[in-house]
């Protein structure tokens, strides 16, 4: 078995107000951290702790509860957690060691057969993992597994990095939206607005948890999270409104930051017949003021996003262009393909009929009503009538079709790869497809990333497909976001991380 490091370079894979002082014991003598966040809910198709389903490995991951086989450093490149190394046996093979130390919450040794049982479940149960790792056959054998692939995976270790590949005990079931994880904490009660967390007496891991309780509450109302940690009432909170983090300031609170891949985008429907016009496309794109979204509306924790990632990756937006921002432009564009305003009311036209359109979101990320009123008012000054529907049971209106443009908050690179957000959002027939994007060339592009093994080949090709995207005006991308969690001074070990994963981890603790 070759060493973990040394394998990594040979597979070329791209890992490239005042607070009261928290942390009181309570009557039963017991250490409680009290967490509210806006990512927690059924918007976010996240609740409950069973990895395989939908995006409820989010909750997983983050809470403290499951584990993966590999996990992302501060610089999102792979390191072992659940595995000890890994062998590339040839491009359809890689052969993984269990690390010999690694237990489940109710004191199982986590072997190869486990790993492999929880696998195979999450290839039959799960909707995005099956199209992501293209496993034909996974084999055990004490410590080991080997999983075969029916493609080239060059970014396989990345996918099961994913929150997804939380390795669950599957003999152990699923009870009451719980499962047996390998973390830190274990679930005790999980509902669809809290879920606590007692210590995981069974850690395997060299750092033992701190906490007797963690309570995760869902908050989604921005000014009644805010409120709850002006109170006291919590410890530590995400997802404030970014109006609000300048409330906590000072020494009476503590606030981590860190860049991430999540961006504000907005996807166009394909099936909309006014918007199979480019031209309709490109001028909607260029009245998106996103300079002004991130500094006013964002209040400067945003950065102005050019194409799906960040700056910071090697396949990031500083590496393609997009339309500017230019209402002049947009309003030429359009007269250009026949609409203009003929009768007067303030709306271009055609044929008698006003472009008028329907702009679904949702309210649970706070700042998505934010976009979608900002775009409203430039887009009626340039023409175009602009219905905005924010609801949190958007789900139904996108099962009937029912919107023209859709925006949402996404992690594009969460698996520190640019492939996961191809085959999900990108790609003809991707799960989270919402506009019914299909490029020939994306697809051929996206076959040759998906056989592709080398960090600068795969970013050369992920480039080419973000400008294609871009070219065809396919998606509008607002705004990359920060990751903000303000905490009371007396809290340890709570950071934010580039991944959007990780957030309950054993070093948390009181000072």
């Amino acid at each position: 078995m070759k060493k973990f490091l040394a394998t990594i370079c040979a597979a070329g894979l791209l890992f490239t107000g005042c607070g009261s002082q928290g942390g009181e014991k309570s009557a039963g003598n017991e250490k409680t951290f009290t967490y509210g966040t806006v990512a927690y809910g059924v918007a976010m198709e996240n609740v409950g702790t069973n990895p395989h389903e939908s995006y409820s490995g989010w909750s997983t991951i983050r809470y403290g509860i499951g584990e993966t086989l590999f996990k992302f450093n501060e610089n999102m490149q792979l390191e072992p957690w659940l595995a000890e190394s890994f062998e590339q046996v040839d491009d359809f093979t890689v052969k993984i060691k269990i690390n010999d130390a690694a237990k489940f919450s109710n004191g199982k040794k986590v072997d190869g057969a486990a790993v492999k049982k929880c696998l195979d479940a999450l290839i039959k149960n799960h909707d995005r993992a099956p199209r992501d790792l293209k496993i034909t056959s996974i084999e055990a054998d004490g410590q080991f597994v080997t999983i075969k692939s029916a493609e080239k995976v060059p970014a396989l270790l990345n996918y099961l990095s994913d929150p997804y590949g939380c390795i669950i005990d599957v003999d152990e079931g699923v009870k009451d939206k719980i499962v047996v994880g390998t973390g830190a904490y274990k679930a005790v009660k999980v509902t669809d607005t809290q879920i606590d967390l007692v210590p995981n007496e069974n850690y395997w891991g060299n750092v033992k948890p701190k906490m007797d309780k963690i309570v995760v509450k869902s908050i989604t109302d921005g000014d009644t999270l805010t409120m709850a940690m002006q109170n006291g009432e919590l410890d530590a909170v995400q997802g404030l409104p970014y109006s609000s983090l300048k409330l906590f300031g000072g020494n009476d609170y503590k606030i981590s930051q860190a860049n991430t891949s999540r961006v504000y985008q907005a996807a166009f429907n394909f099936k909309t017949p006014e918007l199979q016009d480019l031209n309709v496309r490109k001028a909607i794109s260029m009245a998106i003021d996103k300079e002004n979204f991130c500094k006013v509306l964002l209040n400067g924790n945003g950065t102005p996003a050019v194409g799906a990632f960040p700056a910071n990756l090697s396949f990031g937006g500083d590496k393609v262009h997009a339309e500017n921002f230019n209402l002049d432009g947009a309003k030429k564009l359009l007269a250009d393909s026949g609409w203009t305003d003929s009768d007067g009311d303030g709306y271009v036209d055609k044929n008698g009929k006003n472009l008028e359109l329907r702009w679904l979101t949702y309210t649970s990320r706070q700042e998505l009503p934010l976009l979608a009123e900002s775009a409203q008012a430039n887009l009626k000054q340039i023409g175009i009538k602009l219905n905005v529907n924010a609801t949190d049971n958007y789900k139904t209106f996108l099962k009937n079709g029912d919107y023209d443009i859709f925006s949402k908050a996404i992690v594009t690179a969460p698996t520190g790869d640019p492939e996961y957000y191809f085959t999900s959002h990108i790609v003809s027939g991707a799960v989270d497809n919402a506009g019914f994007y299909d490029s020939a060339e994306i697809s051929a592009l996206e076959n040759e990333l998906h056989n592709t093994f080398g960090a600068d080949k795969r970013s050369e090709l992920a480039i080419k497909m973000s400008q294609k995207v871009l070219d065809d005006c396919a998606l509008i991308y607002a705004s990359h976001l920060k990751m903000s969690f303000v905490m009371k001074p007396n809290v340890e070990g709570f950071t934010a991380h580039p991944s959007d994963y990780y957030e309950i981890r054993p070093e948390l603790d009181f000072n």
